[in-house]
């Protein structure tokens, strides 16, 4: 340790004038590295004109203790526990207690006869943060900050004659219904450059593409509410039109329930497996710690307990039997889960963290993707209600024609959107299911009633018109 001093020129601004004639001396105790002194020094004398100000510095924290009075705990900074050791407080000091350190009052601690263990009071982990500090970090400062930095951003993109603006809420507050990307990160776009896919930007991808098709759906649902007339092939293109999108709708909670599936499937897997193996560690631990244990007894006990000796010796081997047993059950069980043992420390909880974090973005998608589904829906309804109007025969087959091409459109969108990860039989899944939900059996059925009804009144009204003129 030695003592610096360091005098240096400032400016110090007085009375709406500045004034470059003042000097700054920090006096402090550094430890060899004088970039800490503004750190440690706690007052920095001002030199003006003659005269010496003191200018206390503020920490970021401050160190608390934790006292205690009849019992109660509280938390007292240096200061403060000038006053409140008037009234009875104490601080509390580790003492050995047998094989324990126990924290306790000075005077509890000598009417027991208990040895202090060091000097160090008890004390808060990170102590009593400074307000200014805390407002300083706080959210709302953040925010304040965030707003500021996009005011200045959107006036210099106007400035440039850029279209372009920026927005510092989340899409939440903004009312946005788009699953916002995540951070990728340098190490991501790296392995990117390398041709190497990163699940982060993957990712992304995935939600830019299904964003985009929930842009283009809702585009289409809101024109096909404006344009819809009474009209037969009109109301028959809007109808089959909303179909697709409700196709492409439960393809796409289709996909994410499978995802989903085979996550929940891995977790269900892994959960288990990373309990057995904290407790096979566990295990080892503790063997391992008993072994090495006898082993010392062994070493330093003399030769002439032989029985002791033997007793040892055969509890030394059983233990060893036992670490056996259980490093091979451990590397079997990291074995089937294709796991290292370097990685399996680190990697093992990552993994399954990752995949639960996954999962939960996944069923907000499936919320999201279920709202979108019901309100379609609901604008399905509303057409059949449009359609009691007109001839439901002639709608029926107005839509069974258009019907094939509406359906590889979809298929095709769906194409675009996964690539290699579509699925023809989720697709014919997403058919079925768009079936019942829009109970075209039952439609089926009651046109084909319908056509034999009015096949039966044409026979009958033909019959009535040969007995006529016979």
């Amino acid at each position: 340790m030695c003592g610096l001093r360091f005098v240096y020129n400032c400016r110090i601004r007085r009375n709406g004038h500045t004034h470059h004639t003042a000097r700054v001396d920090c006096a402090g105790i550094a430890d060899h590295h004088t970039a800490r002194i503004k750190h440690l020094c706690r007052l920095i004398r001002v030199r003006e004109a003659g005269q010496t100000h003191r200018i206390a510095i503020q920490y970021k924290t401050e160190k608390e203790y934790l006292c205690v009075k009849d019992g109660e705990e509280r938390g007292f900074t240096a200061s403060e526990f000038k006053a409140a050791q008037v009234e009875g407080w104490e601080k509390q000091y580790p003492y050995k207690v047998g094989k324990k350190k126990v924290y306790t009052a000075p005077s509890a601690a000598q009417a027991h006869g208990y040895v202090r263990m060091d000097k160090h009071p008890k004390s808060t982990r990170y102590g009593r943060q400074n307000p200014i500090s805390e407002r300083w970090n706080s959210e709302e400062q953040l925010i304040v900050w965030r707003e500021a930095w996009a005011t200045a951003a959107n006036r210099c993109l106007e400035l440039a004659g850029h279209d372009s603006r920026i927005d510092h809420r989340s899409h939440a507050e903004r009312g946005l219904e788009e699953r916002p990307t995540i951070h990728e990160g340098v190490a991501a776009q790296a392995l990117e450059r390398r041709g190497i896919i990163s699940d982060r930007c993957e990712l992304n991808r995935q939600i830019k593409a299904d964003n985009a098709l929930l842009r283009e759906l809702r585009g289409q649902v809101k024109k096909l509410a404006q344009a819809v007339k009474n009209t037969i092939p009109a109301l028959a293109e809007a109808m089959e039109n909303l179909r697709k999108n409700l196709l492409l709708f439960c393809y796409q909670l289709g996909y994410l329930r499978k995802v989903k599936g085979r996550l929940n499937a891995s977790l269900n897997t892994l959960r288990p497996a990373l309990t057995q193996y904290n407790q096979l560690a566990k295990d080892i631990r503790n063997k391992t710690k008993e072994r090495r244990s006898l082993l010392s007894e062994k070493k330093s006990l003399s030769a002439v307990h032989v029985l002791r000796h033997r007793e040892l010796a055969a509890k030394i081997a059983a233990l060893t039997e036992d670490l056996e047993e259980l490093r091979s059950e451990k590397n079997l069980l990291l074995a089937s889960l294709a796991y290292s043992k370097e990685d399996a420390v680190d990697k093992f909880p990552k993994d399954i963290a990752a995949m639960e974090q996954s999962l939960k973005r996944l069923e907000e998608q499936e919320q999201k993707y279920s709202t979108e589904l019901d309100a379609a829906l609901i604008k399905y309804a509303g057409f059949r209600e449009q359609a009691q109007g007109v001839d439901l025969v002639q709608l029926y087959e107005a839509r069974q024609t258009i019907r094939p091409t509406k359906e590889q459109e979809a298929e095709s969108r769906v194409q675009q959107v996964y690539g290699e990860k579509y699925s023809p039989l989720l697709m014919f899944d997403s058919k079925k299911a768009v079936s019942r939900m829009l109970h075209e059996d039952m439609e089926r059925q009651a046109v084909q009633r319908m056509v034999r009804q009015a096949q039966k009144g044409r026979q009958t009204l033909q019959k009535k018109k040969i007995e006529q003129e016979r």
